[in-house]
C-alpha cells in the first residue's frame, strides 16, 4: 500500500541505494524491523503496525473491532501482536466470522486480551517471571489472565484455554508503549 507513493521513474538501483541509507538511519532507532518495515518509536502502535506485512489481519481485526483511536491513545499499552500466520492458524470460517459487525463485541475481546495497561518491556516480563518462581498472571485490558513463562530463553504467553504463544520479536518501542510480535491468537477462556 505504501508503495503507491512511489513514482515510475524509480529506478532499481535508487531503490536499493535509499533503502540502504534508510535501513541505516532506521538501525539508530534500535527497533527492530517487523513484517519488513521500520518501527519507529515516535509513532503510535496503530501508526507503525499499519506498515507491517506481516500484521495485516491484525490490523483489519483492530479497525473492525473500533479499537484504532484506543490504540491512538496515550497508553501506555503493551501489545502482544499475532502475525498473519497466526490469524491462518485459526479457522478460517471463524476469522471472517469474527470480523462481521453482529460480532463486533466478541472480536473486541479477543483483540485486548492481547493489550497490557503497561508498558512491559522483555527484561521486565523476564523479571517478574523469575520473581513469580516461574510463572507470572499478567491481566489484560480485556479481562483475560495470560501466564507468562520463559523456555529456552523465550517469553511465552499461555491463555486462558491453554494455548500458547511465543514471542518472536520482543521490545518495538513505540511512543505509546510496546510491541511484542507474537505467534499464537490469544483466547479468552470459553
Amino acid at each position: 500500500m505504501k508503495l503507491n507513493i512511489l513514482t515510475a521513474g524509480v529506478t532499481a538501483l535508487s531503490l536499493a541505494l535509499g533503502g540502504a541509507a534508510f535501513a541505516a538511519s532506521h538501525s539508530a532507532t534500535g527497533n527492530p524491523m517487523v513484517g519488513g518495515a521500520a518501527m519507529f518509536p515516535d509513532r503510535n502502535i496503530v501508526e507503525n503496525a499499519v506498515n507491517s506485512a506481516d500484521h495485516t489481519t491484525l490490523v483489519s481485526a483492530v479497525q473492525a473491532a473500533g479499537l484504532v483511536d484506543t490504540l491512538q491513545g496515550e497508553g501506555p499499552f503493551t501489545v502482544f501482536a499475532p502475525t498473519n500466520e497466526a490469524f491462518a492458524a485459526l479457522p478460517q470460517d471463524q476469522v471472517a466470522a469474527l470480523m462481521e459487525p453482529e460480532n463486533r463485541g466478541r472480536l473486541r475481546e479477543i483483540l485486548t486480551c492481547h493489550v497490557v495497561a503497561a508498558n512491559a518491556m522483555s527484561d521486565a516480563i523476564a523479571g517478574m517471571i523469575a520473581d513469580d518462581g516461574g510463572a507470572h498472571t499478567v491481566p489484560t485490558v480485556g479481562g483475560c489472565m495470560l501466564t507468562a513463562r520463559m523456555d529456552n530463553g523465550m517469553i511465552t504467553l499461555t491463555d486462558e484455554q491453554g494455548r500458547t504463544a511465543t514471542v518472536t520479536t520482543a521490545d518495538v518501542v513505540q511512543s505509546n508503549g510496546v510491541i511484542h510480535v507474537i505467534d499464537t491468537v490469544l483466547l479468552p477462556g470459553m
